[in-house]
């Protein structure tokens, strides 16, 4: 053991790394401090992460602006439990010259099986007839069927290489759109890219995963959802302010949308009274695309990988 190199994570809350065989992996390597509750305030995070030369940031609600990172003078290494690096500030962890990493497509179907379950639910009208049922009415509601539809897919990563095949499973074509087209991407997913405004007016089913930046945060709001059909149904398993919340809400109560399945939101966890939960035509999932028991553990592994690697001098899956 290696006293001199502490590993912490800060918040593990739901339960990610917690109880993992994984972590066992990293004893040998520096001592490893574990916090199953979210720090309550930035003094509290501050004090955990102290000391700290590697973080694992299980959840992404646990944040690090760069504030708090200049206050980490021994931190050298931040690696998350998935794709999305939003909740670091990864300018500041650049001139820090902290290490960020990530695990890119560890659980890509594992995702893609959810966004394709929100999808379904959506267009069979589960939870509304659900809701419908347990209220003592029986609701004339017409689904949607998807075979022979379109489903446009906003990002091009390895999600959307796992959604391209289950969409054609389903006899849907399948369109792309994505900041940086490629001929390589083009080949990889099978489908035909062509612009977001495209994409939006011949989609029936939009399905976002675009990793949150300044380009993407804002990038669905009054005028792109003005652009889809009407009734067309809009998946969000990427992140909250991709999407204009009001927007998305608005044409959701005024029948422009036909439904909306989303895994992700502005505030996590859901704050009482935000305006998605009084929707009728929505399926809410609590942030937890890739939470099945093998997701959690392929995540862990990769992880603790990311760490190990880092600590070996040969760091992997390097963002900054």
């Amino acid at each position: 053991m290696h006293p001199e190199v502490v590993i912490v994570i800060p918040g593990d809350d739901p339960p990610q790394l917690q109880g993992s065989p994984h972590l066992e992996r990293l004893k040998s390597h520096g001592d490893v401090i574990l916090h199953v509750d979210r720090p309550p305030t930035v003094e509290d995070q501050v004090r955990r992460a102290g000391n700290a030369v590697c973080l694992l940031n299980s959840r992404g609600a646990v944040k690090w602006p760069g504030e708090v990172l200049r206050r980490l003078p021994r931190l050298k290494m931040i690696t998350v439990c998935g794709i999305g690096t939003d909740a670091i500030d990864l300018g500041a962890a650049g001139e820090l010259g902290i290490v960020v990493c990530n695990l890119p497509g560890q659980t890509a179907p594992i995702v893609a099986e959810h966004a394709l379950g929100l999808m379904l639910a959506v267009a069979k009208r589960a939870w509304f007839q659900t809701n419908e049922l347990k209220s003592g009415r029986w609701t004339a509601r017409d689904n949607v069927y998807l075979r022979g539809k379109t489903l446009g897919l906003v990002g091009a990563g390895s999600v959307a290489a796992e959604l391209a095949l289950l969409g054609k499973a389903l006899g849907m074509e399948v369109l792309a759109w994505t900041f940086h087209p490629t001929p390589e991407r083009t080949v990889r997913l099978g489908v035909t890219f062509v612009s977001l405004e495209e994409l939006l007016s011949r989609s029936d089913v939009v399905r976002l995963h675009v990793k949150l930046t300044g380009e993407s945060r804002g990038l669905i709001g009054v005028e792109q959802i003005r652009r889809m059909k009407r009734g067309a149904l809009l998946i969000n398993t990427a992140r909250g302010p991709v999407v204009e919340t009001s927007a998305l809400v608005d044409a959701l109560n005024a029948g422009q949308l036909g439904g909306a399945g989303i895994d992700v939101f502005d505030d996590e966890p859901v704050p009482t009274g935000h305006p998605l939960l009084a929707c009728e035509q929505v399926v809410l999932t609590p942030h937890n695309a890739d939470q099945t028991r093998e997701g959690l553990e392929l995540l862990n592994d990769g992880v603790v990988d990311n760490v190990i690697a880092f600590l070996q001098g040969r760091p992997r899956n390097r963002v900054v």
